[in-house]
């Protein structure tokens, strides 16, 4: 396995520390996955996620089993994470209301920056880029192929949260500060924002018991995402799988997503 350690200039404010990782002897332009690492309250870790992994992801670590299955992988450091951590994330939140900004939209902007920048490189096919992660990870795939055309498959994993579930069972402080973006359901359901992927191949995996994704809310998101892919003559490319577990990524999960990966990029 090649890594590269760079900084990357995003956002015009701070730089970007990221890994890029890629197999050895490599020729040809590779399909090419944008990791988005999770948050789990500890800010140390951050891209290093990618090598390390977590206590709630299986094992090996992704860079192992992305690169092993053919991928090139590209991880950046979020905004208070890894790298760019100082302020606490909550002084960070405050600082961008103060500025006019919101810390979700700078994170998934620096998300749509990273896909620029790897089409700048010729060792990645930039029609073969896909994006997956698990809990905050998740939920960047999911808006980030939401919101750029150019993510081809998208998987997630234990975070297809339904904002409206969220509330309904008193679970808002099960997410970080981060996560909040103002006025956002006055324009959209979290199953609006996830049906803008379709037709291009979703995968989303959850936990049966996991506060952060609540049945409810997985019900309405899957049955208006079949609508959807069926609407666009694609309904193999959704696929929610739930599992009897909390927030963790199990070794058959896992399975599922490298041959989810293997099958449609």
């Amino acid at each position: 396995m090649l890594c590269e350690h760079l900084r990357l200039d995003l956002n015009g404010l701070e730089p970007v520390p990221a890994y890029f990782v890629k197999p050895v002897g490599s020729s040809d332009p590779l399909p090419t996955i944008l990791f988005n690492h999770s948050h789990g309250g500890n800010y140390e870790i951050g891209k290093r996620e990618l090598f390390d992994g977590r206590e709630y992801m299986a094992a090996p670590s992704y860079a192992a089993d992305l690169v092993r299955y053919g991928y090139a992988v590209l991880c950046i450091d979020h905004w208070a994470f890894g790298e760019r951590r100082g302020g606490t994330e909550s002084s960070i939140v405050k600082q961008m209301l103060w500025e006019g900004r919101v810390l979700w939209g700078m994170m998934v902007y620096d998300s749509v920056k990273a896909v620029d920048y790897l089409l700048t490189r010729d060792d990645i096919d930039p029609n073969r880029i896909g994006t997956l992660g698990m809990s905050m990870g998740s939920t960047m795939a999911w808006w980030l192929a939401a919101l750029d055309p150019r993510i081809r498959v998208c998987v997630d994993l234990c975070c297809l949260t339904d904002f409206h579930a969220l509330i309904e069972t008193g679970q808002l402080d099960a997410h970080g500060v981060y996560y909040y973006v103002p006025s956002l359901l006055k324009h959209f359901t979290t199953a609006q924002i996830n049906a803008l992927i379709a037709p291009r191949p979703h995968l989303a995996l959850a936990g049966t018991r996991d506060v952060l994704t609540p049945p409810k809310g997985l019900d309405r998101v899957d049955a208006e995402l079949k609508g959807a892919y069926a609407a666009e003559g694609a309904p193999d490319a959704w696929k929610l799988l739930r599992y009897d577990g909390g927030h963790q990524e199990t070794p058959e999960m896992r399975g599922e997503v490298l041959g989810w990966l293997k099958r449609w990029l």
